[in-house]
């Protein structure tokens, strides 16, 4: 009798295990998941990188296969980064100076779907909004809205942070608007690092952050 409890000891503590391990499967697929990007939007956002503030006017154009982000530094110029789906990108100012210069890169803009596979880290509270938040590869730290599923805010991995002031679905740029100047043709200048990319706008400028928003795109479709 006292090895038939024992082994009726060994079954229970077996089926918790069991019980546990299926209950852990359970919750680690109901977890939620990023809502995908949709295909074309408009968003303003505030990037806040340690102090230094900028306004982004975010047109995003998947089915066109373009992504352009109209940057106004605080007090200071406005610089246009306009990229394509062939990984090539022009970042350049519209003032007097006529300055461009053209990044190529091995991968073309984000998919609607790049946080794919991002590690969920639960509930928390951003900018007064209940979010859902995901990291992926330690680079970028997602959250979006628990009712209305649009994304509210992100960070990146330097302590860029950005925050979603407006996100219209649906909203296009007209396509005039995605070409850029002559100049950008004419002068030549290729940059494939961030201290070419520097001469672009003076050292205190936002070009190492457009070129880390470069290699942040080509790390998560790496993944």
């Amino acid at each position: 009798m006292a090895s038939f409890g024992s082994a009726t000891k060994v079954i229970s503590f077996l089926a918790i295990i069991l019980l546990s391990l299926t209950n852990s499967s359970i919750s680690e697929s109901t977890y939620p998941t990023p809502t995908p990007w949709p295909p074309q939007f408009h968003s303003i956002m505030i990037y806040n990188t340690s102090g230094t503030l900028q306004i982004n006017s975010l047109w995003y154009d998947y089915p066109k296969g373009r992504n352009f982000n109209i940057i106004q530094r605080q007090l200071g110029d406005h610089v246009y980064d306009l990229e394509w789906n062939n990984g090539t990108s022009f970042i350049y100012t519209l003032d007097a100076n006529k300055k461009c210069q053209t990044l190529k890169f091995d991968v073309g803009i984000l998919t609607p779907d790049f946080l794919h596979g991002a590690h969920y880290l639960g509930q928390r509270t951003m900018d007064g909004f209940l979010c859902n938040v995901w990291e992926k590869v330690d680079f970028i730290w997602y959250y979006e809205d628990v009712v209305t599923k649009r994304p509210v805010h992100w960070t990146f991995y330097n302590g860029m942070e950005g925050h979603l002031m407006t996100f219209e679905v649906g909203a296009v740029l007209e396509d005039a608007k995605w070409q850029a100047p002559v100049y950008c043709f004419e002068s030549g200048e290729q940059a494939d690092d961030s201290s070419q990319l520097n001469s672009i706008v003076d050292n205190s400028g936002p070009a190492e952050d457009l070129f880390k928003r470069k290699m942040l795109i080509q790390r998560l479709k790496e993944v």
